[in-house]
C-alpha cells in the first residue's frame, strides 16, 4: 500500500486509461476522486469497483477547460477527503483524425482547451493543497504521438507536446515546495475511444506488432505502474521527467 491515505484526483477518470489509473491508485491505498465530464454512469461504476475492492472514492463532474468547474472539483475533493496529495491530469480529447488542412479552428481550440489548458487550470486549483501536503505529486498524461510526430492529429500532437513543456517548466518552479511534476507518454493503448476512431482493430494490432519491440496491444493497465511509482515516495527525487510507455515503439 505505497499510497496509503494519500488523496488522488484523476481527471477523465471514468474510462480507458483514467479508469485504470483510478482503480490502480486505489489498490495502492489512495483515496480517489474520479472526475468526469459526460460519462456519469461510467464514473459511478469506477467508484463502485473501488469500493468493492475495499477502497474509498467519489465521482465529480467538471469540464477541466472551465476554471470555475475545476475550482469546484478541487473544492469537492477537499470537502470529502480533507487534502489533495496527487493530481493526475488525464482528461483529453482525441475525436478528430484528419489532415491538418481539414482541422477547424473550433477543433483546434477545443483540443487545446481540454488537453493543455486543462492541465494548467487543474494544477492552479490544486497547487495550494499539493504544497500543504508536503509530498505533492503531479502526473501529466501526454502521448507517444509527440515523439512519433503522428500525422492526421496535428492539434492533438501539439497539445500533448505542450503538456510535456508545461511539465518541465512548472517542475522547476515548485520543486522547492515539495511538489514533483512528471509526465508519461502512453503509446497505442486499446481504449473505447481508440476503437471508435479506428474500427479496424485487427489492422491496428498488426501495425503495432510491426512497430513495437513488444508485439502486443497496449492496455490501459500498462500505464498504472509508472503512475503509481511517480505518485509514491520512491520517486521523491524525480521531477520534470517524461516516461514513455509504448512497448518500445518510439524508443525515447
Amino acid at each position: 500500500m505505497r499510497l496509503d491515505g494519500r488523496v488522488a484526483l484523476v481527471t477523465g477518470g471514468s474510462r480507458g486509461i483514467g479508469r485504470a489509473l483510478a482503480v490502480g491508485l486505489a489498490r495502492e491505498g489512495a483515496l480517489v476522486v474520479v472526475n468526469f465530464n459526460a460519462a456519469g454512469d461510467a464514473a459511478a461504476a469506477v467508484v463502485a469497483e473501488i469500493e468493492t475492492g475495499g477502497g474509498s472514492a467519489i465521482s465529480f463532474r467538471a469540464d477541466v477547460s472551465r476554471a470555475a468547474e475545476v475550482d469546484a472539483l478541487v473544492g469537492a475533493t477537499i470537502e470529502r477527503f480533507g487534502a489533495l496529495d496527487i493530481l493526475v491530469n488525464n482528461a483529453a480529447l482525441t475525436d478528430v483524425h484528419r489532415r491538418w488542412t481539414e482541422i477547424t479552428e473550433a477543433d483546434w481550440d477545443r483540443v487545446q482547451d481540454v488537453n493543455l489548458k486543462g492541465c494548467f487550470l487543474c494544477f492552479r486549483a490544486a497547487y495550494p493543497h499539493l504544497r500543504a501536503s508536503g509530498h505533492g505529486r503531479v502526473i501529466n498524461i501526454s502521448s507517444v504521438t509527440f515523439w512519433a510526430g503522428s500525422d492526421r492529429l496535428a492539434h492533438y500532437v501539439a497539445s500533448k507536446g505542450g503538456v510535456i513543456g508545461f511539465t518541465r517548466a512548472i517542475s522547476r518552479e515548485v520543486g522547492s515546495e515539495g511538489i514533483t511534476v512528471n509526465a508519461v507518454t502512453p503509446g497505442a493503448i486499446q481504449t473505447d475511444s481508440e476503437v471508435a476512431m479506428f474500427p479496424d482493430q485487427a489492422g491496428i494490432a498488426a501495425e503495432m506488432a510491426r512497430l513495437q519491440a513488444i508485439p502486443r496491444r497496449g492496455r490501459p493497465e500498462d500505464i498504472v505502474g509508472a503512475v503509481v511509482f511517480l505518485a509514491s515516495d520512491a520517486a521523491s527525487f524525480i521531477t520534470g521527467q517524461t516516461i514513455n510507455i509504448d512497448g518500445g515503439w518510439a524508443h525515447h
